[in-house]
C-alpha cells in the first residue's frame, strides 16, 4: 500500500467520525492526518532504530477474580502451556495474542534460518551437506536428508578417523536456533565425560540439512561403534530451543528407528544442556558395554 492510499484512507475513516459527530473540528482532522502522513513517510527511516516490544509473559495469571488464586498458582508452576491467559470478552487478549504471534515467528525462523559460519568456526565443526540443495527440498522430501553428497562423503573420509568408539555430529534438522543455543554447552561436556569412560572420539562435524537417519550412513563410512547425533527438533510455540540426541550403536542397512537411544528436550528449561552431555557419555558407555541400543539396550538393563 502506497503513502497516497494510506493517506486517502486516514481520510475517508476521519470524515465518517466527522459525520457521527464523534470528531468536531476540521483543525483536529487536518492535524491527524498531517501526522499520520509524517509517520508514514518516516517509518522507513525509523523502524530501523525502534526500541525492541517488550511483551507480557506467559507465566503471570491473567484470570480476574479468580475464585481460588492458590490453585492457579500451582497450576501456572506445575506446565509452560499457554494457560491463565484471561480474555477480553469472547476472545483472547491483545498480550496473549501478541506473544502467540512471536512464539510462532520465533519457530519458523528456527526452521528456516540456516546455522551461521560464525557458530561453526566457534566451535571448530567443518561442513558437511546431505543430497539436499535447499531448505524447500529439505521439507519437502525427507528422505534426502539422510544421504551425504558425494562431496561430503569425501571429506569426512579426509578429515575422520575410522574405527574410532564413538563419532560426534550435528545435524541441523528442524531448528538451527536449537543448535546455536545449545551445542556450545553440550558438546564439551560430551567430549569431557567420553574421555572419562576411556573411550575414543572422532573428530566432530556438521551436516547441513540432515535428517536423524543420516547417522546410519556416516556410521558405516567410519566404521565406529557409537555414533551420536545432536539434531534441532521441530519447534514449537514454547521454544524454539529444543535439540536431542540420538544415539545408536554400529548401524546399519537393516536399522530401524527402535534401534536408536534418545535423549530428548534439552534447552535451558528442559533438561540442561551441561547435564545432558554428560549423561550423553555415561549412556554411550552403557551401549558399548552391552553392543546394543535402543529396545534392545532397554531390555538388557532391565
Amino acid at each position: 500500500m502506497d503513502n497516497q492510499t494510506e493517506k486517502l484512507i486516514v481520510e475517508n475513516v476521519l470524515n465518517a467520525l466527522m459525520e457521527k459527530g464523534l470528531i468536531e473540528s476540521t483543525q483536529i482532522s487536518e492535524n491527524i492526518i498531517k501526522n499520520a502522513s509524517e509517520k508514514v513517510n518516516s517509518s522507513d527511516e525509523t523502524c530501523t532504530s525502534c526500541e525492541p516490544v517488550q511483551l507480557d509473559s506467559n507465566t503471570e495469571i491473567m484470570v480476574k477474580n479468580p475464585h481460588n488464586m492458590e490453585a492457579l498458582k500451582m497450576m501456572r508452576a506445575a506446565t509452560p502451556a499457554r494457560i491463565l491467559m484471561g480474555r477480553a470478552g469472547a476472545r483472547q487478549r491483545t498480550a496473549s495474542y501478541l506473544n502467540f504471534l512471536a512464539d510462532h515467528a520465533a519457530a519458523q525462523d528456527a526452521v528456516y534460518q540456516d546455522v551461521s559460519d560464525e557458530f561453526l568456526e566457534r566451535t571448530n565443526l567443518f561442513k558437511t551437506q546431505t543430497i539436499v540443495e535447499n531448505k524447500d527440498g529439505y521439507l519437502q522430501t525427507p528422505e534426502r536428508g539422510k544421504k551425504l553428497n558425494e562431496a561430503s562423503k569425501k571429506l569426512v573420509l579426509e578429515k575422520c578417523e575410522k574405527g574410532k568408539n564413538v563419532q560426534i555430529i550435528v545435524v541441523d534438522g528442524l531448528s538451527s536456533t536449537s543448535i546455536e543455543a545449545n551445542v556450545e554447552d553440550v558438546l564439551p561436556s560430551l567430549m569431557q565425560g567420553l574421555k572419562a569412560e576411556g573411550l575414543s572420539v572422532g573428530t566432530p562435524f556438521f551436516v547441513k540439512y540432515g535428517r536423524v537417519g543420516v547417522q546410519d550412513e556416516i556410521g558405516q563410512l567410519l566404521d565406529c561403534d557409537v555414533v551420536v547425533e545432536l539434531v534441532g527438533e521441530r519447534p514449537g510455540l514454547i521454544t524454539a530451543e529444543s535439540m536431542s540426541s540420538y544415539m545408536i550403536y554400529r548401524p546399519s542397512k537393516d536399522t530401524v528407528e527402535a534401534d536408536r537411544t534418545v535423549i530428548s528436550n534439552i534447552h535451558r528449561g528442559g533438561t540442561p544442556p551441561v547435564e545432558a552431555g554428560a549423561h550423553m557419555a555415561t549412556v554411550v558407555k552403557k551401549m558399548i558395554d552391552n553392543k546394543a541400543s535402543g529396545v534392545k539396550l532397554s531390555e538388557i538393563l532391565k
